[in-house]
């Protein structure tokens, strides 16, 4: 959860920096090379009860891992490596660990993932989320004890609380009351580790990302017999890229349709961060989109002087003047003329609480670490993931702030609680370390847009992906929920995506917005979080699909689910 590991640093942001893609070169593998490494699946059940949503559910839990292989893998050869390990008896010369064909990737993943199925129901019409964190580089642990799990923990609403012992208790607010879950730690973190030749190349990309999620899906859902449930995807924050070009795959390379796609604080266009833009001159959208935040961040600090008593009003106010009038001045750089300068730099003050002086230096433009820093003076840091959060400046000679208050105020309580939790009740892990978050510094940024066979040169923007999706298959439904206070992912940034997705009007209708008095972990606050899941309860409950036979709902025959 540290700054940079939220999603990647400004530097990476705003240029096409990143690995390149594996090459074609290949090393023949005889018998007395070492074997190459390998993973296998594993997995621990358990049962539980949870009182969520006003029902009480029991149901059974798995831990455990499924393997996946990069693009490019032929699964035909798996026999090679498959079972036992032993070599193929056609193919006495090769090793136990080499593929038939010398040109399959050797590297593979094991994606860690923890499933709650709800007793008795029956598969075909019980609904199934998969779940997610971002980052790049974050596990799901977040999303698991914070927001959907069947037991979450409890911390400060806005401050950071004393260390352990901390409380973990039944989740009212569990989405088991409307679907069976999976929480999906992506490939290196958490529980999940990669291996072999090129093993960062060949996940750690947001092509390469999206792939390894796609063939985890399509394999879980075969292990468990859910290729005919509802289906949802749920990302956070860099998981809401990933799940545009996810939905994007599963639908075109998989051919598997979902009833909907939940996003929650949603990046897709990353020249829209407001996280160093600066590197990115003549592109001042991200100082437009996060002004609305800027505002109901002063506004809950209480520095807009005469505070206004409506914080929608004021935001509404502030959308309009940002989209228009701050707009317009900015697009003219330097041949702004200066009374209007004057006039928007006291309007810029009047919205942020910072002075006109320090709005004027900044060039009418005040990035995501500049405005942290200062608007609570030289002693006080704001938070970036929730801007309620403050907590004492590092370095008050500093420019930007050095680190997120929120994150150093309830990090160990949720690491805490699920290294306990998955040990203890779940029966997984042992004495394996689990990674919450680790520290990529060469993501591939680069990303073949829809319809393109090459990837892109420029910063990273997946918008054409979800619209793609949109359109295969017109009856996509999509969920954004986004916080007023969350300045890593601004609320208003995922609106002014959605309403520029390339794609015709109609299709507009498909999508919804639910906003949120909280920040980027929407959950961490509690009223928040009952808001967010009957929110997204009555979602599934309104897209799970009907059977286009008889128009009920498409509850089937099937056996009850056991797994």
């Amino acid at each position: 959860m540290k700054r940079a590991s939220l999603f990647l640093t400004a530097a990476l942001l705003a240029s096409p920096l990143g690995l390149a893609h594996a090459d074609d070169t290949t090393v023949k593998i005889t018998k007395s090379a070492k074997p190459l490494p390998h993973l296998s699946a594993d997995e621990k059940t358990s049962d539980g009860s949870v009182n969520a949503g006003g029902q009480h559910v029991d149901y059974q839990a798995v831990a455990g891992t499924l393997v996946v292989h990069p693009k490019g893998w032929d699964d035909t050869d798996k026999a090679d490596i498959d079972g036992a390990g032993k070599p193929d008896e056609k193919s006495p010369d090769k090793s136990d660990t080499q593929a038939a064909d010398d040109s399959n990737p050797s590297a593979e993943a094991s994606m860690f993932y923890v499933a709650y199925f709800k007793k008795g129901a029956p598969v075909a019409g019980r609904p199934i989320t998969f779940l997610y964190n971002g980052g790049p580089g974050s596990a799901s642990v977040w999303l698991h004890m914070g927001a959907f799990g069947p037991r979450r923990v409890v911390t400060l609403d806005d401050s950071h609380g004393p260390a352990a012992p901390y409380q973990f208790i039944n989740n009212d607010q569990s989405l088991l009351d409307v679907s069976d879950l999976v929480f999906i730690d992506a490939p290196g973190t958490g529980f999940s580790r990669i291996v072999g030749k090129d093993r960062e190349k060949s996940f750690w990309g947001i092509d390469q990302d999206a792939h390894a999620f796609s063939d985890f899906i399509a394999a879980f859902l075969s292990k468990y017999d859910r290729w005919n449930s509802p289906k949802y995807l749920f990302g956070e924050s860099y998981g809401t890229t990933r799940s545009a070009v996810l939905i994007n795959q599963l639908e075109q390379d998989k051919s598997v349709d979902f009833n909907g796609v939940i996003l929650l604080s949603q990046i897709l266009n990353f020249d829209a961060s407001v996280d160093g833009p600066e590197a990115n001159p003549g592109v001042d959208l991200p100082y437009i989109v996060a002004l609305p935040t800027y505002a109901a961040t002063a506004w809950y600090h209480h520095k807009l002087g005469d505070n206004p008593p409506d914080l929608q009003s004021l935001l509404k106010d502030v959308e309009s003047f940002a989209s228009t009038d701050y707009t317009t001045a900015l697009q003219q750089g330097a041949a702004l003329d200066p009374a209007k300068r004057d006039e928007i730099a006291n309007k810029l003050a009047q919205y942020t609480g910072l002075s006109v002086d320090y709005i004027k230096r900044a060039n009418l433009r005040v990035d995501g670490g500049e405005f942290e820093k200062n608007l609570q003076g030289a002693e006080t840091t704001t938070g970036r993931l929730d801007t309620r959060f403050s907590g004492p400046t590092m370095d008050p000679l500093s420019k930007e702030a050095d680190y997120d208050p929120q994150s150093a105020a309830i990090g160990s309580a949720y690491v805490s609680v699920f290294n306990d939790y998955v040990r203890k009740t779940l029966g997984y892990g042992g004495d394996k370390y689990y990674k919450p978050e680790i520290e990529i510094d060469s993501w591939d940024m680069k990303h073949a847009p829809f319809g393109s066979s090459q990837p892109s040169t420029g910063s990273a923007n997946v918008m054409p992906d979800l619209a793609a999706a949109m359109k295969y298959n017109p009856k996509l439904k999509v969920m954004l929920n986004a916080g007023y206070y969350d300045l890593a992912t601004p609320y208003y940034e995922g609106i002014f995506e959605m309403r520029h997705l390339p794609m015709p009007q109609a299709l507009q209708a498909n999508i919804e917005f639910k906003q949120y008095a909280s920040g980027h972990m929407v959950y961490a606050h509690q009223a928040a979080l009952q808001q967010l899941h009957d929110n997204v309860a009555d979602f599934i409950r309104r897209t799970e699909g009907t059977s286009p036979a008889t128009g009920s709902a498409n509850q089937g025959q099937a056996p009850a689910n056991t797994h």
